[in-house]
């Protein structure tokens, strides 16, 4: 892999890196106490999903994000569709990691989920471009910035599919992985898509080397917010070889997301203890109400003809409990309609909110 020849200064980056491992290792180390953390890895996942495609333009919300395709208006589906191709995308490349390393492979297989039946579907989807593109700008003439000729974009993915793999280089991981996301971004391997499974490639690294063993960090609401200052960073290296800027742009990026997982998971324990608690007070139905909390922290909304056939119960008898639900501020029904009600679990949703 060929890198911007400026070297990092270790004197600059060293108490960063330190941070920006101490906070991945705390996050990580969550994931193994919190109880069933896989339900709630599905809503950092979901909320990644929404974030990342925002930068891309899409406008979906994470009230929106958890909803079914007929719980929308027609005019908000395509861009839900692609924030739930995201999901899959995730999930699928994550559990491939559980059998394969990480490979242009993967990242193909990644990429060919994404692009379905969305914006971009006609683009070669699963295939490295064999055409030129540029980012920024109408076209060529005035782009802000144009990636390598196509020719050369399997012999530089396959450069920095060996890096990610080579452990004769002394680099600390967190940096190699800074150093990949430049590196894909600048080759900008597919005709479109390449933010996403660019930031998506971030988690996989982390999963595959051990880092994280849960894929609880994800840095796209940090480069959303910060939008501005990702895109400039990853154009100084491009125009003045600044690669120290991009790298501490990056470990704060680790740094506050680490720090702002860690805050989630602990409200999510409080949360879960405090319906752990409400839910005794239903008596019979307590075991009907923790199996249908379980559904709710994997996608916080249900309707009453899911609620029924969850439970094995009558939609009468679901209602009944959904009703309760909501007078004990656990639900809210979301549509204002008689028929086809959602009910949304919205305090746990708030946790995953901008």
């Amino acid at each position: 892999m060929k890198v911007p020849h400026q070297p990092l200064n270790p004197y600059t980056l060293n108490t960063l890196l330190e941070r920006a491992s101490r906070g991945l290792a705390e996050l990580d180390a969550f994931t193994l106490i919190v109880p069933d953390v896989d339900l709630f890895i599905q809503m950092h996942i979901t909320k990644e999903a929404n974030n990342s495609s925002r930068i891309e333009g899409t406008q979906t919300q994470m009230d929106e994000a958890v909803l079914k395709a007929e719980q929308l208006s027609p005019e908000k589906r395509d861009d839900w569709g692609e924030v739930r191709n995201y999901v899959q995308a995730i999930n699928e490349a994550i559990t491939e990691l559980d059998r394969l390393p990480l490979s242009n492979r993967l990242l193909k297989h990644t990429h060919a989920i994404l692009m379905q039946g969305v914006r971009g579907e006609n683009k070669t989807p699963g295939e490295f471009r064999i055409s030129q593109n540029w980012i920024g700008g109408s076209g060529l003439s005035d782009a802000a910035f144009i990636p390598p000729h196509h020719s050369e974009v399997p012999e530089l993915m396959s450069d920095l599919e060996l890096f990610w793999h080579n452990d004769n280089i002394n680099v600390p991981e967190l940096i190699r992985i800074a150093l990949s996301h430049y590196q894909f971004e600048t080759i900008h391997p597919f005709l479109d898509g390449n933010g996403r499974i660019g930031r998506l490639l971030i988690t996989l690294y982390l999963v595959n080397k051990g880092l994280l063993r849960k894929p609880s960090l994800y840095l796209s609401h940090f480069f959303e917010r910060n939008r501005g200052s990702y895109y400039d960073a990853l154009t100084r290296v491009r125009q003045s070889n600044d690669i120290s800027h991009w790298v501490r742009f990056f470990l704060n990026a680790v740094i506050e997301t680490s720090g702002k997982g860690k805050e989630t998971f602990q409200r999510i324990l409080a949360l879960r203890q405090e319906m752990d608690s409400l839910t005794i007070s239903y008596g019979k139905r307590a075991e009907n109400v923790q199996i249908l909390m379980k559904n709710l922290y994997r996608r916080p909304a249900v309707t009453a003809n899911e609620a029924a056939d969850l439970l094995g119960v009558s939609h009468q008898a679901a209602s009944a409990l959904l009703k309760k639900m909501v007078s004990d501020g656990i639900l809210k029904e979301i549509t204002g309609y008689q028929r086809n009600r959602v009910f949304m679990f919205f305090r746990y949703l708030e946790l995953f909110s901008d």
